[in-house]
């Protein structure tokens, strides 16, 4: 109540060219991922296979820059420990000349704004502690009369008792404290309204879902500060840029539709008109799935990286390179111990 071309493992396809009239230059090595959705196994069996961590979780990446696009949180149960693993990596790739970019997705807004749909008892199991029963009781009890009184204006005849037992019943061990976690001033929400939404590297930018034309115009620092301003608002307006259907944390018309038509298409104008207003050649984005991996679609100014690697979707563990300016698409084996399309 409430409140990627398939590839066999290891494989990779060839690189993907491009001319040298862009400024300024691309990083030597760039590594981007797509949605993880609580999948902590799938993550760190990319991140060794891309070389960013070593077998203790350490960062191993040297002077890489890792691009996750977003959409870490929700489906899987294991958001709370990835976030963990990419907050440290932050600080440990620093120390050794890299970078780690955690941009912010859908799934990141919607925790933060309250839109708890997606995510899973396990996940709500992992911010548990040896109070979190104790914290249920005190805060039903100082909450009572209103928690009553909302489910009353579904269910009239409910009784004081009947009311608690459904508010206990949604509310599981650890969801408050999930709750606390991702408000703007709680540990990971400061952490993702201190994030980015969009990223220039060189030629290339880096937004989770697309860059319409609504938000074309816009700079990416004028995005970011958007952005950042309607999360620690909690903003929860359709028009809002973290919950607008045309922004940039939620746009598919770049990845759908008439996506792989040929030149001159709809999308592919789009495509062409949004790169041009920013300075840039290529685009990097998640949130629409392609279980079969990496795909590059207009021309190759268009990698979709979002393999639906979590568990939840069975997709191919997928993840983009870009070493000297060439895109190469990567494949890994799912860990063993995963079934697909369980989580």
């Amino acid at each position: 109540m409430l409140l990627l071309v398939s590839l066999v493992c290891g494989a990779a396809i060839p690189g993907r060219a491009l001319a040298d009239d862009i400024v300024p230059p691309m990083p030597a090595r760039v590594i981007a991922i797509g949605d993880l959705h609580g999948d902590l196994a799938a993550w760190r069996a990319i991140a060794r296979d891309a070389g960013l961590i070593d077998a203790k979780g350490k960062w191993a990446g040297g002077k890489t820059i890792l691009v996750q696009t977003g959409d870490v949180a929700d489906r899987g149960a294991d958001s709370k420990a990835i976030i963990q693993d990419l907050m440290r990596l932050q600080k440990e790739a620093t120390r050794d000349g890299g970078r780690v970019v955690a941009l912010v997705g859908n799934h990141e807004a919607m925790n933060m704004t309250g839109d708890l749909r997606y995510v899973s008892r396990g996940e709500f199991a992992a911010f548990a502690n040896g109070n979190s029963t104790r914290l249920r009781d005190m805060v039903f009890a100082a909450n009572s009369a209103a928690i009553i009184a909302a489910y009353r204006q579904e269910k009239p005849n409910i009784t004081d008792a009947e009311a608690r037992a459904a508010w206990l019943a949604e509310t599981p061990p650890g969801k408050l404290e999930h709750q606390a976690a991702w408000a703007p001033n709680g540990v990971i929400g400061k952490w993702v309204i201190g994030n980015p939404a969009m990223l220039r590297l060189g030629d290339t930018l880096f937004v989770h879902a697309g860059l319409s034309a609504a938000y074309a115009q816009r700079t990416v620092d004028d995005i970011n500060a958007a952005v950042a301003t309607s999360l620690a608002a909690r903003d929860q307006a359709e028009t809002a840029i973290i919950n607008d259907p045309a922004g940039p944390l939620w746009y598919r018309g770049l990845a759908q539709a008439d996506a792989t038509a040929a030149s001159g298409s709809a999308a592919d104008s789009e495509l062409r008109n949004a790169l041009a207003a920013q300075g840039a050649r290529r685009m990097v984005i998640g949130h629409t799935p392609n279980l079969s991996g990496v795909a590059f679609r207009h021309g190759d100014r268009l990698a979709m990286i979002d393999t639906g690697i979590s568990a939840a979707y069975g997709g191919t563990l997928g993840y983009l390179e870009i070493i000297d300016g060439r895109w190469v698409a990567h494949a890994v084996a799912r860990p063993p111990t995963e079934k697909k399309g369980k989580a």
